[in-house]
């Protein structure tokens, strides 16, 4: 498996472009599936194993999937299905892959869908999904770890969430834009990946309006035509970049995000002392020469994102000062706690909070990611420490980074990719 050995305590600066979405590309290829006639074109995807996997779940399910990775462009053409099982095999290695129940249950009448896997986060239910769909007309039952949804077709209603959920929105958006009548989502998700689904579902002909509000109306149409349609900068790897800046030290430029998607991060890393400048499509950061302790709380959209929550983090290990990060969305996700204690950071756990005090110096360790963003945290705590960092099981990092060595490197890091 293979490593990043990183030699820390280098500065960096130069400017960094951000690949498509991961978390908005996965959800608008999943709808792709809805299109009955002709094939869509897909830009600024990002050659992710997340995306070949969900490129994988389209085949088999019968539809016709291209991927240009350099050109970072797909094709998908779902005029045949010719299957209406997601099996374990391939819904084991992600949690999104769950979206492909929404597309097969409007299309086909009938979905198999396996209980999803992907990373080790604590209880992530399903259940959202499957009330949704309940309450649109659809027979639910489970066996042997499947869901079975069948509905000859959707009708609309109104569902409430309990609690914003990201994919469970995007599900019943799936749904709901080829049933009859009216559906109406209260608590709907306002992330800007949701919009960027229903700017795509409404460019092939569907009537969503509301997205990036708690309240979301979708009136059914008979059918969706293909389109061509550019997927949204990823502002997680945007806030990645900017944050291996604040740990290093010196600036960068985050070039191909909108600046609003990432509006409470950029607040925090201005309370920890960065300067910042938004320009058209990008953001640069100047960091200051120690960082100031600041308190975070993840949450939903527009809250500071829990995607980001190791990386901020990292960078408070070396604040001047005390700061807490209280983890509300997914109660196992201080994992990266252990591993950046190896580093000589001085962090405690009580229930959802951490508390870091922050230190002087890191010291190079050997390390695990454990999961995609806890990965990316343990890299840029790597950065800002003195000596060598081994990070190990980068192949979580890899599912929601592009090369992520190759670009931190071309801002100065010293971060190299070894086989092992």
């Amino acid at each position: 498996m293979d490593k990043f050995v990183i030699h820390g305590g280098k500065k960096i600066a130069g400017r960094l472009t951000v690949e498509g979405a991961k978390n908005a590309a996965l959800p608008i290829i999943a709808g792709a599936l809805l299109m009955k006639n002709g094939e869509s074109t897909l830009h600024n995807i990002p050659p992710l194993r997340d995306i070949d996997t969900l490129m994988a779940m389209l085949k088999h399910l019968g539809a016709a999937v291209t991927l240009d990775r350099e050109k970072r462009t797909m094709t998908v053409n779902a005029g045949t299905l010719t299957a209406n099982t997601a099996p374990y095999d391939l819904m084991r290695q992600m949690r999104a892959s769950f979206l492909v129940l929404g597309p097969i249950l409007a299309r086909m009448g009938k979905a198999v869908v396996s209980l999803p896997g992907g990373c080790s986060l604590g209880p992530r239910p399903v259940d959202l999904h499957i009330k949704g769909f309940a309450a649109l007309g659809a027979e639910i039952s489970e066996d042997q770890g499947y869901i079975t949804a069948s509905a000859p077709r959707l009708t609309g209603n109104t569902i409430y969430f309990d609690r914003p959920s990201h994919t469970g929105t995007e599900n019943i958006m799936y749904g709901a834009a080829l049933a009859s009548g009216t559906t109406r989502i209260i608590n709907a998700a306002c992330d800007p990946e949701v919009i960027d689904l229903a700017l795509f579902l409404n460019k092939a002909g569907a009537r969503i309006s509301g997205a990036g509000t708690p309240t979301m109306t979708i009136e059914g149409v008979e059918s969706l035509h293909s389109v061509e349609y550019s997927v949204m900068g990823d502002r997680l790897e945007a806030g990645t970049y900017l944050m291996a800046a604040m740990t290093a030290g010196g600036e960068v430029e985050v070039s191909g995000v909108e600046a609003s998607a990432l509006d409470m991060v950029l607040k925090k890393l201005r309370e920890a002392g960065a300067e910042t400048i938004l320009r058209d499509g990008g953001i640069l950061l100047r960091a200051p020469e120690r960082c100031r302790a600041v308190n975070a709380v993840t949450f939903p959209f527009p809250g500071f994102p829990t995607d980001l929550q190791a990386c901020l983090m990292a960078v408070l290990t070396k604040a001047e000062g005390i700061s807490r990060i209280r983890e509300t969305v997914f109660e196992d996700r201080f994992s990266h706690v252990m591993e950046m204690r190896r580093l000589g950071a001085d962090i405690s756990v009580a229930a959802n909070e951490a508390t870091i005090n922050g230190v002087a110096a890191l010291s190079g360790a050997a390390v695990m990611a454990s999961d995609i963003r806890a990965g990316a945290g343990l890299v840029i705590a790597g950065l800002g420490a003195s000596g060598t960092t081994e990070v190990l099981r980068v192949y979580h990092i890899d599912r929601g980074y592009y090369r992520v060595e190759e670009k931190l490197a071309s801002v100065g890091a010293d971060i190299q990719r070894i086989a092992s």
